[in-house]
């Protein structure tokens, strides 16, 4: 006889309603830290901390989120990022 054990997870309904999207940074060989820092601080509005944090995350696994939210509300962000130089995409 097989013991089955069951995960019940809240989930707020606000979270399965909304239509979060997400800003992913990439890895590339051309921006420097400190570019890439102060680009997320300034477009983000990250601390330092969270911004040297996802930097360190982008370099050693290849790709890091750093931005959630509406589509709509990631758009600017993202072109603003771009213009910047980094390399990202909305998933």
């Amino acid at each position: 006889m097989s013991t089955q054990e069951q995960v019940l997870e809240e989930v707020s309904i606000e979270d399965l309603l909304s239509d979060n999207s997400e800003i992913v940074l990439f890895n590339d060989d051309h921006n420097t830290f400190d570019h890439v820092i102060k680009t997320l601080m300034t477009v983000c509005k990250h601390t330092s901390e969270q911004a040297e944090q996802c930097s360190l995350i982008v370099h050693y696994n290849g790709k890091c989120g750093v931005k959630t939210g509406s589509l709509s509300e990631l758009k600017p962000i993202c072109s603003s990022l771009l213009d910047a130089g980094l390399s990202v995409e909305i998933q």
